[in-house]
């Protein structure tokens, strides 16, 4: 089995701080290696928001680490599939990549009891793209 990743996938929202962050932490986690993660934000904020951090260490996944970086129109085409959360307009588009829109409430400036549901339904999310790739990608499963 080769070990070069089945896709990569880029997650965009306007900070890269809070539903973008989770959302790579996930997948990260539940994929590991299978699936290259890439996220970025339309206009990034300077840090991960502490809530979302929080909320993901609840549930055993490390982005405390992370760092919001700035979309780029590279790290579109260097990926499959392109999951905005919100960022309007500012993603660019190819043809050719599999776009999908979460709506997703921004946890800016909630506390963890209001993140943690943006982080559940996150972690649903990220669960049916990996099924959705893996499907792709049959062989993987053996």
């Amino acid at each position: 089995m080769s070990s070069a990743p089945l896709a990569s996938v880029l997650f965009v929202c306007v900070h890269n701080a809070g539903r973008s962050q989770m959302a790579a932490g996930f997948l990260n986690h539940l994929a590991g290696d299978r699936i290259e993660v890439r996220s970025a934000g339309s206009v990034p904020a300077d840090q991960v928001n502490p809530a979302a951090v929080a909320a993901m260490a609840e549930v055993g996944v490390d982005i405390a680490d992370q760092q919001p970086k700035v979309l780029t129109t590279e790290a579109v085409q260097a990926s499959d599939y392109v999951i905005t959360m919100g960022c309007g307009d500012a993603c660019p588009f190819f043809p050719g990549k599999r776009y999908l829109d979460w709506a997703l409430e921004d946890p800016a400036g909630k506390g963890v009891d209001s993140v943690r549901p943006i982080r559940d339904q996150i972690r649903t999310l990220i669960e049916d793209l990996i099924a959705e790739i893996d499907n792709k990608h049959p062989e993987s499963n053996a």
